[in-house]
Parts: C-alpha cells; structure tokens; sequence
C-alpha cells in the first residue's frame, strides 16, 4: 500500500514539472507535438529510472563507503550523461525520425534537474533500492503525463483562434500555469 501511495504521490500530488517545477526546459519545447511529447516521456522514464537506479547503487557502494559523499553530484551527473547517450544511441538506430524531431532536447536530458533532482531526493530521503526505482518510475510517469497532457492541449490551441497577443510562448505559459493549478486540486489525495 505504501507503493501505491508513493506512485500516485509522484505522479499526482508532487508532480515533477507542475508541482516541483523541475525539467520545464523539455517540458516547453518539446511540448509541441504529441508525437515528440511521447518520445521524449519514453526517452525520460528510461534514463530517470536507469539513472536513479545506478546514481543509488554508486553512492551506497562505493562514495558513502568510502566517504566520497562530496562528489555525489558530478558522479550523478556523469551516470545521467552515460544513460542519455544509451538512449541516444539507440533512438539513432530504432527510430531516426523521433530521433530528429526531439533534436536538441535529446541531449538536454543529461541537463535536465528533473533527472537529477530524482537520484538527488532518493539518496535525501535515504530511500531503500526498491523504492529508489518505484518512485524514478512513478516520477517519470508523472513528468510523461504533464508533458503529453500539456502538448495535446497546444496540438488544440494552436488551431484555435487565440488572439495575437496570446499566440506562441503566452499561450503555452498560461496553460502551462492553468495545468498547475489543475494538478493542485490532487494536493489533499495523498499525505
């Protein structure tokens, strides 16, 4: 039961892009297209939690043992790097043009501080391996759900006859705010 609550509380209630406002860079400009928001949602559930997985794996065994707890950041930020350029790698091989339209936002996965900010909190909250690895997935899942909610509702608005002062980057920052404050509603579900 306190999986289940960990899962919806990542997804729903602490929601890393509408909540905690981490990983807004892919968030806005991968949110375009949902068939990018799709790619990018696989691409982020994989490298969040390979990556939270590993980040947890090195610091237990090998810097907290050796009181190398100081360079748990850049140790982080490399295993998130090597997990991108796995992800990128194989995109290039599977499917060329997913790998095209994410563009430069593929790569900014590695600067993402959703990702980091994940393996960060799971190391914080001295969580165990097993939930280290739930909760990266239920984060990304989270992340996904905003991300793909977001870019279906601008595939709508920008059909729509919105006008000229609301077009482009206003328009994405309103619905992006209305998002917030609609996941907000789920703040009383889990505790």
């Amino acid at each position: 039961m306190q999986l289940v609550l960990l899962v919806l509380s990542a997804i729903l209630v602490n929601n890393f892009v509408l909540s905690r406002f981490l990983g807004i860079c892919p968030f806005l400009g991968v949110s375009k297209k949902l068939s990018t928001a799709l790619g990018m949602t696989a691409a982020v559930m994989f490298v969040m939690t390979l990556a939270s997985t590993v980040c947890w794996l090195v610091f237990h065994g090998l810097l907290r043992p050796y009181g190398l707890e100081y360079l748990q950041t850049i140790s982080f930020i490399l295993i998130i790097a090597a997990m991108v350029q796995l992800v990128e790698l194989a995109l290039q091989k599977l499917s060329p043009g997913l790998y095209r339209s994410l563009g430069i936002y593929l790569p900014l996965i590695t600067t993402n501080c959703a990702v980091l900010g994940c393996a960060v909190m799971n190391i914080m909250n001295e969580s165990s391996l097993l939930v280290t690895a739930v909760f990266s997935l239920a984060a990304a899942m989270g992340f996904g759900l905003a991300l793909v909610l977001f870019s279906g509702i601008r595939e709508v608005l920008a059909l729509a006859d919105t006008p000229r002062s609301f077009r482009g980057t206003a328009i994405a920052l309103l619905t992006a705010g209305t998002l917030s404050l609609s996941f907000m509603g789920f703040a009383g579900l889990v505790k």
